[in-house]
């Protein structure tokens, strides 16, 4: 099969004629249909995953059809139109008996434990417990924008931040994730501020929901947050994943706030100084956010097909895989307003 491939961390990626994959007993392979091209691919080709064994095919964002299947599944057949989330949980361990498959303690990611779906087909491990069926009213493109960026903003605002109606929301970072956060806590009739460094993006953001938006580049964010919202953000979204970001989180929260913590922190940014002293006085939440379970997915289809939320105008336009060879170790650059999405392979 074709397949987008590095073989040293920050190299070039090449399209390459590798073997198709097999399923693993609990597993299926999935011809792909589309992909997503998410930062997170990014930080997988700069190194910052360990679980990434050279060489590698990246991809973890996917919609497709399956085209083999191992001898233990009975949830799922040949011809079956799926996604799956970018965690798949293995189904017996003590996080998923308790339904929190996310955290899985022996999960398994296409596109870091294993060969992703910058192909023409993947192999998914754990079937039975994390492919998720896709209704014939959202097509594979829109699909394929679910699996990481979108059901994580989804758990973020919904099950995490507890979004209610009225509550005042600020989302830092509008790349995928912050512009999908944006679309759901609007949804939710939260009244929203986005965040970012990019004009272009943040005229996005008002289109998706945003009430308000604040440049970064240009404002003290703190200060513009809490002059919008009277005071602070009842719940506030890093979705970027920087030090400055979260502390900007942390820092314009009212009291008794949610800090929810989606976009990843690495390299220096691990371990960011976060006020402590104002989180105990203020009885602020700091919360993390690592994706969506299989089985929490249907509340948010069902939004999709009735019309109330909208993934598809994440969407900047489609690319072919080659193209995705070059853009992907650019995406640091935050170049693209939306999101893109590979059709051609």
């Amino acid at each position: 099969m074709r397949a987008a491939v590095f073989e040293k961390f920050q190299g070039p990626i090449t399209i390459q004629n590798i073997p198709d994959p097999t399923p693993k007993v609990d597993g299926v392979v999935v011809k792909v249909n589309a992909t997503g091209l998410c930062r997170s691919d990014w930080h997988g080709w700069m190194g910052h995953d360990q679980d990434i064994v050279l060489p590698h095919v990246p991809g973890h964002e996917l919609a497709g059809t399956i085209v083999e299947v191992g001898k233990d599944i009975k949830n799922f057949k040949i011809g079956d139109r799926v996604t799956i989330p970018f965690v798949a949980g293995c189904g017996t361990c003590g996080e998923c008996k308790s339904g929190n498959q996310q955290v899985c303690d022996h999960q398994s990611q296409p596109g870091f434990t294993h060969h992703g779906s910058f192909a023409e087909f993947v192999a998914l491990d754990y079937a039975d417990t994390n492919l998720v069926k896709l209704p014939e009213d959202i097509n594979d493109v829109t699909a394929a924008t679910l699996g990481c960026r979108f059901i994580t903003a989804f758990r973020a605002i919904v099950a995490q931040g507890k979004v209610s109606e009225g509550q005042h929301v600020a989302i830092h970072g509008c790349g995928g994730v912050g512009l999908s956060a944006i679309m759901i806590a609007n949804a939710l009739g939260a009244q929203v501020t986005a965040i970012d460094i990019n004009n272009k993006t943040l005229a996005l953001a008002k289109q998706l929901g945003a009430q308000s938006i604040v440049n970064a580049t240009n404002n003290n964010v703190v200060e513009a947050i809490k002059d919008i919202t009277k005071g602070g953000a009842q719940v506030s979204v890093d979705a970027l994943g920087s030090e400055i970001t979260c502390l900007n989180s942390i820092a314009s929260l009212k009291k008794r706030g949610r800090h929810i913590q989606v976009g990843l922190m690495t390299g220096n940014h691990k371990h960011p100084n976060i006020p402590m002293d104002r989180v105990l006085a203020d009885e602020l939440e700091i919360i993390g956010s690592h994706g969506m379970q299989a089985h929490k997915y249907p509340e948010m289809l069902k939004m999709i097909v009735e019309g109330k939320l909208h993934p598809e105008k994440l969407i900047e336009k489609t690319i072919t895989l080659e193209e995705a060879t070059i853009t992907l170790p650019n995406m640091n650059k935050f170049q693209n307003k939306g999101v893109l999405v590979v059709n051609s392979f």
